[in-house]
Protein backbone atom coordinates (compact mmCIF):
# COMPACT_ATOMS: atom_id res chain seq x y z
CA UNK A 1 0.00 0.00 0.00
CA UNK A 2 1.25 3.36 -1.04
CA UNK A 3 0.45 6.09 1.57
CA UNK A 4 0.41 8.91 -0.81
CA UNK A 5 -1.68 7.21 -3.24
CA UNK A 6 -3.80 6.47 -0.60
CA UNK A 7 -4.71 10.18 0.08
CA UNK A 8 -4.32 11.18 -3.19
CA UNK A 9 -0.75 13.08 -2.76
CA UNK A 10 2.90 13.57 -4.25
CA UNK A 11 6.00 12.00 -2.41
CA UNK A 12 6.69 16.29 -1.99
CA UNK A 13 3.46 17.34 -0.10
CA UNK A 14 3.97 19.41 2.99
CA UNK A 15 2.15 18.90 6.31
CA UNK A 16 -0.47 20.90 5.45
CA UNK A 17 -1.05 19.22 2.40
CA UNK A 18 -1.42 15.56 4.50
CA UNK A 19 -3.51 16.95 7.13
CA UNK A 20 -6.00 18.16 4.69
CA UNK A 21 -6.24 15.25 2.62
CA UNK A 22 -6.64 13.15 5.34
CA UNK A 23 -9.56 15.23 7.28
CA UNK A 24 -11.52 15.35 3.77
CA UNK A 25 -10.75 11.32 3.27
CA UNK A 26 -11.62 10.36 6.91
CA UNK A 27 -15.07 12.44 6.59
CA UNK A 28 -15.27 10.52 3.43
CA UNK A 29 -14.79 6.89 4.84
CA UNK A 30 -15.49 7.26 8.41
CA UNK A 31 -17.42 4.43 9.61
CA UNK A 32 -20.73 6.02 11.49
CA UNK A 33 -20.97 7.51 8.78
CA UNK A 34 -21.71 4.30 6.98
CA UNK A 35 -23.45 2.80 9.62
CA UNK A 36 -26.19 2.52 7.97
CA UNK A 37 -24.95 1.45 4.60
CA UNK A 38 -24.85 -2.09 3.45
CA UNK A 39 -22.61 -4.53 4.91
CA UNK A 40 -19.71 -5.14 1.67
CA UNK A 41 -20.25 -1.06 1.53
CA UNK A 42 -19.50 -0.41 5.60
CA UNK A 43 -16.71 -2.77 5.12
CA UNK A 44 -14.67 -0.73 1.99
CA UNK A 45 -14.81 2.17 4.13
CA UNK A 46 -14.28 0.65 7.27
CA UNK A 47 -10.94 -0.60 5.33
CA UNK A 48 -10.57 2.65 3.36
CA UNK A 49 -10.45 4.38 7.02
CA UNK A 50 -7.83 2.44 8.37
CA UNK A 51 -5.45 2.74 5.37
CA UNK A 52 -6.18 6.86 5.38
CA UNK A 53 -5.56 6.82 9.12
CA UNK A 54 -2.17 4.19 8.86
CA UNK A 55 -1.14 6.72 6.06
CA UNK A 56 -1.63 9.52 7.98
CA UNK A 57 0.11 8.65 10.89
CA UNK A 58 2.96 7.55 9.02
CA UNK A 59 3.63 10.52 6.86
CA UNK A 60 2.28 13.31 9.36
CA UNK A 61 5.57 12.23 12.00
CA UNK A 62 8.76 13.23 10.31
CA UNK A 63 11.12 10.44 11.53
CA UNK A 64 7.99 7.74 10.38
CA UNK A 65 7.96 9.45 6.95
CA UNK A 66 11.66 9.49 6.50
CA UNK A 67 11.37 5.80 7.69
CA UNK A 68 8.83 5.10 5.04
CA UNK A 69 10.17 6.56 2.39
CA UNK A 70 13.63 4.82 2.64
CA UNK A 71 11.63 1.39 2.72
CA UNK A 72 9.09 1.91 -0.20
CA UNK A 73 12.69 3.29 -2.58
CA UNK A 74 13.96 -0.40 -0.87
CA UNK A 75 10.84 -2.47 -2.14
CA UNK A 76 11.05 -0.93 -4.87
CA UNK A 77 14.56 -2.05 -5.85
CA UNK A 78 14.23 -5.31 -4.25
CA UNK A 79 11.01 -6.05 -6.25
CA UNK A 80 12.53 -5.24 -9.34
CA UNK A 81 16.02 -6.75 -8.30
CA UNK A 82 13.36 -9.90 -8.09
CA UNK A 83 12.36 -9.54 -11.60
CA UNK A 84 8.90 -9.14 -10.48
CA UNK A 85 6.05 -6.63 -10.09
CA UNK A 86 6.34 -4.10 -7.83
CA UNK A 87 2.54 -4.13 -7.06
CA UNK A 88 2.43 -7.60 -6.64
CA UNK A 89 5.55 -7.83 -4.70
CA UNK A 90 4.42 -4.81 -1.96
CA UNK A 91 0.88 -6.88 -2.17
CA UNK A 92 1.87 -10.38 -0.98
CA UNK A 93 4.92 -9.76 0.89
CA UNK A 94 4.79 -6.52 2.64
CA UNK A 95 2.53 -7.33 5.64
CA UNK A 96 4.56 -10.64 5.67
CA UNK A 97 7.83 -8.79 6.15
CA UNK A 98 6.01 -6.20 8.27
CA UNK A 99 5.25 -8.92 10.76
CA UNK A 100 8.44 -11.22 10.29
CA UNK A 101 10.64 -8.78 10.26
CA UNK A 102 9.66 -5.55 11.66
CA UNK A 103 9.89 -2.23 10.18
CA UNK A 104 13.65 -0.78 9.23
CA UNK A 105 14.81 -3.93 7.42
CA UNK A 106 14.90 -4.22 3.76
CA UNK A 107 13.81 -7.72 2.89
CA UNK A 108 16.35 -9.06 0.81
CA UNK A 109 18.87 -8.71 3.78
CA UNK A 110 16.59 -10.20 6.48
CA UNK A 111 15.54 -12.89 4.04
CA UNK A 112 19.19 -13.75 3.30
CA UNK A 113 19.88 -12.56 -0.02
CA UNK A 114 22.09 -9.28 -1.20
CA UNK A 115 21.40 -6.02 0.31
CA UNK A 116 23.80 -2.90 -0.46
CA UNK A 117 25.98 -1.22 1.99
CA UNK A 118 23.89 1.57 2.37
CA UNK A 119 20.95 -0.57 3.59
CA UNK A 120 23.41 -2.03 6.16
CA UNK A 121 24.98 0.36 7.24
CA UNK A 122 21.18 1.83 7.71
CA UNK A 123 20.51 -1.06 9.78
CA UNK A 124 23.47 -0.72 12.12
CA UNK A 125 22.73 3.30 12.47
CA UNK A 126 18.79 2.66 13.45
CA UNK A 127 19.96 0.02 16.21
CA UNK A 128 22.89 2.38 18.05
CA UNK A 129 20.41 5.23 17.49
CA UNK A 130 18.22 3.57 19.76
CA UNK A 131 17.28 4.19 23.07
CA UNK A 132 18.19 0.75 25.16
CA UNK A 133 21.36 0.75 22.61
CA UNK A 134 21.87 4.56 23.93
CA UNK A 135 21.44 3.84 27.31
CA UNK A 136 23.62 0.86 27.35
CA UNK A 137 26.69 2.46 25.91
CA UNK A 138 26.10 5.57 28.51
CA UNK A 139 25.96 3.01 31.41
CA UNK A 140 29.64 1.14 29.68
CA UNK A 141 31.17 4.57 29.43
CA UNK A 142 30.45 5.50 33.31
CA UNK A 143 32.08 2.07 34.38
CA UNK A 144 35.18 2.42 32.34
CA UNK A 145 35.37 5.76 33.55
CA UNK A 146 34.88 4.95 37.23
CA UNK A 147 37.33 2.09 36.58
CA UNK A 148 40.15 4.83 35.59
CA UNK A 149 38.96 7.06 38.23
CA UNK A 150 39.65 4.53 40.94
CA UNK A 151 42.40 2.95 39.37
CA UNK A 152 44.23 6.49 39.15
CA UNK A 153 43.32 7.47 42.99
CA UNK A 154 44.93 4.02 44.10
CA UNK A 155 47.85 5.31 42.21
CA UNK A 156 47.73 8.10 43.65
CA UNK A 157 47.27 6.71 47.30
CA UNK A 158 49.99 3.93 46.60
CA UNK A 159 52.27 7.21 46.06
CA UNK A 160 51.20 9.11 48.71
CA UNK A 161 52.02 6.55 51.19
CA UNK A 162 55.14 4.75 49.60
CA UNK A 163 57.29 7.74 48.54
CA UNK A 164 60.17 6.35 46.18
CA UNK A 165 58.51 2.73 45.80
CA UNK A 166 56.52 1.95 43.04
CA UNK A 167 54.05 -1.21 43.27
CA UNK A 168 56.09 -3.72 41.45
CA UNK A 169 59.26 -2.79 43.69
CA UNK A 170 56.88 -3.26 47.17
CA UNK A 171 55.66 -6.56 45.96
CA UNK A 172 58.93 -7.88 45.44
CA UNK A 173 60.60 -6.82 48.87
CA UNK A 174 57.43 -9.22 49.98
CA UNK A 175 58.24 -11.68 48.30
CA UNK A 176 62.18 -11.53 48.98
CA UNK A 177 60.69 -11.23 53.08
CA UNK A 178 57.87 -14.45 52.38
CA UNK A 179 61.10 -16.30 51.09
CA UNK A 180 63.55 -15.35 53.85
CA UNK A 181 60.61 -16.47 56.79
CA UNK A 182 60.39 -19.73 54.63
CA UNK A 183 64.03 -20.49 55.19
CA UNK A 184 64.35 -19.93 59.03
Amino acid sequence: MDHYKVLGLTRSASKEEIKQAFRKLAMEFHPDKHAHSSHQLKENATLKFKQVSEAYETLIDDRKRADYNIRSNSYRNSANNYGGNSDYYNRNYKNEYRNSYGYGYSRPAAAGGSASIFTKFEMVLRFMTTRAFLLNAALAGVLLGATYVVDAGGEALWKMQNSGKSFEEAMESVEKAKAFDDKR
